[in-house]
C-alpha cells in the first residue's frame, strides 16, 4: 500500500506539468510498456478510484485542481480518539459526561491512552446504568469534569478528534470544557462512520459492532468509554491502511475525499489501449 501511495505521487507530480495520455503515465509512473491493455488497466487500478484525477473520453489523464495539496503525512499527524459514556443523548439538554476516555495515534500505532470515570452531578437514568453498567456509587467518589478538564485539553490540544460519531462525542467533550475553562481547543474532527461509508461501502450497518466484526477486532467492554475508544482506535488505524492504500497521503486531502462523492471511473480496454485521434504521444 505505501508503494501505491508513493507511486500516486508521482503521478501527481508528473500531471502537474499538465494533462497526459493514459499509457504515457503507464510507461512514465509504472515502467508499463508493450502491451497497451494492461498498462491502461494498470493505470485505472491505481488512479480509477481517486477524486483527485480525472481522465476524458480519450484518456487523458488531469489533476482535479479542487482539492488540497498534498501536506503533512498522515503518518506524522497525532490523533485523539475519543470515547465517552453520558448521561443522555443530547449535551445541549443538560446531560453529562460520566466516564471519558482518550487513545492517542501516531505513526500507525497507539502511543498512549487515559481514560477516567466522571461524576456527572446529577442522577442516572436506569437505562443508561443497563447500557454501561456504570451504578451512581461508582461515579459519586469520582472527580467532576471540573477537575479533569485541563487534562483533557492537554491531551487534545494539537491532535484531530476522532470518534465512532464523532459529532456525539465533539459535542458532549466541547460543551464540558466551555463550561469548565471558558473555551474548547480548536482542532480538525475525523468521524470513523464517515471513514466507514467512503472507504468501505459494502458494510449495509456502520456501528462499532458490525465495523469491528468486520475488521476482525474484538471489543472489551462494549459501551464503557476505553472499551469502545480503544477498538475505535484499532479500526481507526485499518481505515487509515484503507486511505493509504488509495493513495491519500494527508489529512488535508483526506478530509476533502470523505467529503466528495464520485464513482469509480468506467474503464474500457478497447478505448483506451488505441491510438486515438487527435492525441499525439511519444514513445521512448
Amino acid at each position: 500500500m505505501g508503494r501505491d501511495a508513493s507511486l500516486v505521487r508521482h503521478a501527481a507530480e508528473r500531471l502537474a506539468s499538465g494533462p497526459t495520455h493514459t499509457l504515457d503515465l503507464a510507461r512514465d509512473v509504472l515502467g508499463l510498456v508493450g502491451h497497451d491493455g494492461a498498462a491502461s488497466a494498470a493505470v485505472f487500478q491505481l488512479l480509477g478510484a481517486d477524486a483527485r484525477f480525472q481522465v476524458d473520453p480519450e484518456g487523458v489523464w488531469s489533476l482535479d485542481p479542487t482539492p488540497e495539496p498534498f501536506g503533512v503525512p498522515l503518518s506524522e499527524v497525532p490523533f485523539a480518539v475519543v470515547d465517552v459514556e453520558t448521561t443522555g443523548r443530547a449535551s445541549w439538554s443538560g446531560h453529562r459526561i460520566l466516564e471519558i476516555a482518550i487513545v492517542e495515534v501516531r505513526g500507525g500505532a497507539i502511543v498512549d491512552e487515559y481514560q477516567t470515570l466522571v461524576n456527572p452531578g446529577q442522577g442516572i437514568p436506569s437505562a443508561i446504568v443497563g447500557l454501561t453498567g456504570i451504578m451512581p456509587d461508582m461515579v459519586r467518589q469520582a472527580p467532576y469534569f471540573e477537575h479533569v478538564a485541563d487534562e483533557v485539553e492537554r491531551r487534545l490540544t494539537g491532535r484531530v478528534f476522532v470518534a465512532h460519531n464523532a459529532a456525539f462525542d465533539w459535542s458532549f467533550v466541547s460543551a464540558e470544557l466551555v463550561r469548565a475553562l471558558g473555551d474548547a481547543p480548536r482542532m480538525p474532527r475525523l468521524c470513523t462512520v464517515r471513514m466507514c461509508r467512503r472507504l468501505v461501502p459494502q458494510l449495509r450497518h456502520r456501528n462499532l459492532d458490525v465495523v469491528c466484526r468486520h475488521f476482525g477486532i474484538e471489543i472489551h467492554e462494549r459501551h464503557r468509554a476505553y472499551g469502545d475508544a480503544l477498538a475505535t482506535a484499532r479500526v481507526f488505524l485499518r481505515l487509515l491502511d484503507e486511505v493509504t492504500g488509495r493513495g491519500i497521503e494527508d489529512l488535508s486531502t483526506l478530509q476533502w475525499y470523505l467529503k466528495r462523492r464520485r464513482k469509480r471511473k468506467p474503464f474500457d480496454p478497447r478505448q483506451y489501449s488505441l491510438e486515438l485521434p487527435g492525441q499525439r504521444r511519444t514513445r521512448r
